[in-house]
């Protein structure tokens, strides 16, 4: 049981969790799967799932407006997910129908 696809993600800044919606590779692609989870979880298990760090010049600036605020690393978010559900299998979100 692995994740297949990250359908989306998105970062709740006031509550601390990262909304995910995914596949797994068992799951139909009329199916999804929602979950809210902490970031606290992702840290507990060694993952840096926040990027913070952007480096960029100030000309560039305005061609990153969108970047002001903490943005997800996706590689690291679909490991941790993949280790998280395997050793929590019983916090693995049940799949819906699209």
């Amino acid at each position: 049981m692995e994740i297949q696809e990250l359908i989306f993600f998105y970062l709740h800044e006031n509550s601390n969790q990262v909304e995910v919606q995914f596949r797994l590779t068992i799951d139909s692609d009329e199916e999804i799967r929602t979950d809210m989870i902490d970031i606290n979880e992702a840290i507990d298990f060694g993952y840096e799932i926040i990027m913070e760090d952007y480096n960029q010049d100030e000309e560039d600036e305005e061609d990153y407006y969108w970047l002001d605020s903490p943005s997800i690393d996706e590689d690291n978010l679909l490991q941790f997910l993949n280790e998280y559900y395997v050793i929590n299998s019983d916090k693995l979100p049940k799949p819906e129908l699209i």
